[in-house]
């Protein structure tokens, strides 16, 4: 032994208090009463702190510790190993109690079958979480949730170890179990924070990778399921669905360039074309699911080339069921493990924004699956959600919805918000299923939903919730949007909160989407009887900020893949689909295509398999590839196709009127930029010498042209360009004679001057 060591025992040894001998021989610790031990061996006891841990009596400090199946336990000097003290079984199997020399932290130095460890006692460390931080758990206003709550790493008293907390103000006893403690809720019982219904442990010595749940008994004494943490930051891949303590994130950003420049590459005037991603099936390798290094390598410039400005993700936030494509969550502060750990999807948003692209999540607060191990019946009660079958149900999914009106449950959906936008550097978020949640009557019928305060449908709790959520976010995430999957008329969606409105950035336009697919899946032969599906839209272009989406939705579920929907032949089919595409980037809105769109898929997408990517071996739909990365560069470079997506002034028709012959033909203009003519051939037949009339006389350049031969088209077009010629048409002294190609659209600039 050193001299330092002997040195510091003989200055602590004489500073220890002298333990009064009584006169039966050596000094016994306090009896424990057998309610408290019943308790402590059916694991129900409800109090740990109250009689585990150091104590304190007559005699001295003496330490109890309840540890099942260990053999023997001795409490030794953290400084330097040196015996303090015995602790010996006393009133049951594996409760220990004994004296503790001193008044200085103390290890257990704990005898197992077949190994010794030591370890400081959970049961010697105070509170876990300050007062400032309970008080805003219990008001709901806790932005940094993941700081405080779930199992965080980080060293207590000096000590290395991980802070459990958990809300759950309706349980009984909540204890943590894991691989640590073989699994048995014996061992960690956890504090109950009265003020704000939180429990915790601090349990030293544990480091990240270390699984868990939590082992709760109900408000009536039952045993519920052993649930995962509702705010784990990372979960065992599935079907497991034990949570997993997370390393905490530390990655190093190079973004600051693009953080601060994104609120003007968002803005309505702004391009912004976004590719929809579910990442499990855009590329198999070896039939793996892809991580998101994969993402970086292949995706990434994938995006790049094709002109891309947004990459958005289908949910990636942990989820049970792979068949849910992630809208069914319950891990909402953990990206999946299906594809890597928080670093890896860090670094990818990182690098994704040093090349210039967006990264736009799926986030789904509109309800959650009921699987035993999740969020319903968290404590034994309807915690998260209503009580009432008929706000608490959805009927289409049947799933579990949120109660927002709850000022915990709101919280924790803002900060779920807030963790993919702050810790990611996500830049926005798409909420699922919006008009779900507005509606208490959605998708139910009459006698099967609950009215409202005042007596109607409209879901007042879900609207406040969807307010504060887009508040806080505007004011904590500059340069962040939020974009709502909104399917009905409801009024306001990207109106400011202070103005009345929700608060959106966005909003996707399903029923443009819904309208112009039905047309272009008509028989040309058909669609004069339909010409409205198309021109509708424009009534309300305008009433919102719109996104027009081609999204997964549209593409699964007996509905065919995108080009299968085209009527005729496979040369039809292209060709329609060529003109769909280009008719979608010239009209006003932001633009979202699902992958497989873009080079024409042929079947159905299947989230179990990859892209059919060996079709781009033929022409055919590498033509469409080539229409796509065309289209998305135009539609960047032209100020007149994307600055007025969300205002009238940057549109008017030029022949609205002509259902016999199924042709379109409108005007997109932005201050101080040149104009751009689309015209559009929703038919088979080639138009010679059509005549459009136009605001501007001069030579207008053919800039695109979707039946041009490099696109898989027939390369009919109009030789470059045309002159105006002064010829009155559709109320203008000036018109272009146009050869309209069949099944395509041409886009036509005015040179300048």
């Amino acid at each position: 032994m050193s001299d330092v060591t002997t040195t510091a025992r003989r200055n602590r040894e004489a500073k220890r208090p002298r333990l009064r001998i009584l006169r039966s021989g050596a000094p016994e610790p306090p009896p424990l009463d057998q309610g408290a031990i019943a308790a402590l061996e059916a694991a129900t006891h409800a109090d740990p702190f109250a009689i585990l841990g150091p104590r304190h009596a007559d005699a001295g400090r003496f330490a109890r510790a309840y540890l099942p199946g260990a053999r023997a336990v001795e409490a030794v000097a953290r400084e330097d190993g040196s015996r303090l003290g015995s602790l010996v079984e006393r009133g049951a199997a594996g409760l220990f109690a004994g004296f503790v020399e001193g008044d200085e932290p103390y290890l257990l130095r704990v005898t197992w079958p077949g190994e010794t460890v030591e370890t400081e006692d959970p049961y010697s460390f105070g509170p876990c979480l300050p007062d400032f931080d309970l008080h805003l758990i219990s008001e709901g206003r806790h932005s940094r949730l993941s700081d405080c709550l779930g199992a965080r790493y980080a060293p207590v008293d000096g000590v290395e170890g991980v802070r459990f907390a958990v809300w759950a103000p309706n349980a009984r006893r909540v204890a943590v179990v894991g691989d640590f403690n073989a699994w048995d809720e014996r061992r960690h019982p956890m504090r109950l924070r009265h003020e704000a219904g939180v429990w915790e442990l601090f349990v030293p010595r544990l480091r990240p990778g270390e699984r868990y749940k939590y082992a709760i008994i109900g408000p009536d004494g039952a045993r519920l399921p052993m649930k995962a943490d509702p705010v784990a930051l990372r979960a065992e891949a599935p079907p497991a669905t034990a949570s997993v303590v997370a390393e905490p994130l530390a990655h190093a950003w190079r973004d600051a360039e693009w953080m601060a420049t994104r609120a003007a590459r968002q803005r309505p005037d702004a391009p912004i074309s976004i590719y929809e991603v579910h990442l499990g099936s855009w590329l198999r390798l070896k039939g793996d699911e892809p991580g998101w290094k994969l993402a970086r390598e292949r995706l990434l410039p994938y995006v790049l080339a094709l002109g891309f400005t947004h990459i958005e993700l289908l949910p990636v936030a942990e989820h049970p069921f792979g068949g849910s494509w992630g809208y069914q969550p319950l891990g909402l502060f953990a990206p999946t493990s299906r594809h890597g750990d928080a670093a890896e999807f860090a670094a990818f948003v990182d690098e994704c924004h040093r090349a210039g692209v967006g990264v736009i999540v799926d986030w789904v607060p509109a309800h959650f699956p009921a699987d035993a191990h999740g969020l319903a019946r968290f404590d034994g009660t309807a915690l998260y959600e209503h009580e009432d079958p008929r706000e608490g149900v959805h009927p289409d999914w049947s799933t579990v919805i949120y109660n927002f009106g709850r000022r915990e449950v709101s919280g924790f959906l803002v900060a779920s918000a807030l963790r993919w936008l702050e810790d990611f550097h996500v830049d926005g978020l798409r909420v699922d299923a919006v008009a779900s949640m507005l509606y208490r009557d959605y998708s139910r019928r009459e006698g099967e939903w609950k009215q409202n305060i005042h007596g109607g449908r409209e879901n007042l709790e879900a609207i406040a919730f969807l307010r504060r959520l887009n508040e806080t976010i505007a004011a904590r995430c500059p340069g962040a949007i939020v974009i709502a999957e909104e399917s009905t008329a409801w009024p306001g969606v990207t109106t400011p909160v202070e103005k009345g409105g929700l608060g959106f950035h966005y909003k996707w336009n399903m029923g443009w989407m819904n309208d112009a697919l039905r047309y272009a899946a008509r028989d040309p032969v058909h669609r004069r009887w339909h010409h409205g599906e198309i021109t509708f839209g424009l009534t309300y272009a305008f009433s919102e900020r719109f996104v027009l989406p081609l999204s997964h939705d549209e593409v699964v579920h007996g509905k065919k893949s995108l080009l299968s929907k085209m009527p005729g032949d496979d040369w039809r089919k292209r060709a329609g689909l060529r003109a769909f595409l280009a008719f979608m980037w010239a009209h006003p809105g932001k633009k979202l295509l699902f992958m497989g769109d873009e080079f024409g898929q042929s079947r159905e997408w299947n989230h179990d398999a990859q892209l059919d990517w060996p079709l781009l071996d033929d022409p055919g739909h590498a033509g469409l590839l080539a229409l796509t990365r065309a289209l998305n560069l135009h539609y960047r470079q032209e100020p007149a196709l994307h600055q007025g997506d969300a205002h009238p002034d940057g549109f008017q028709w030029l022949v609205v009127d002509d259902a016999e012959n199924s042709v379109f033909a409108f005007l997109r203009t932005a201050v101080a930029s040149r104009p751009v003519a689309v015209a559009v051939n929703m038919t088979p037949t080639p138009r010679h010498g059509y005549r459009i009339g136009v605001p501007h006389a001069g030579y207008w350049t053919e800039i695109l042209n979707t039946d041009a031969a490099v696109y898989g088209g027939s390369n009919l077009g109009n030789l470059g360009g045309a002159m105006t010629q002064p010829v009155p048409s559709h109320g203008r002294a000036q018109s272009l004679s146009l050869t309209l190609p069949p099944l395509a659209a041409v886009m036509l600039r005015l040179n300048a001057g």
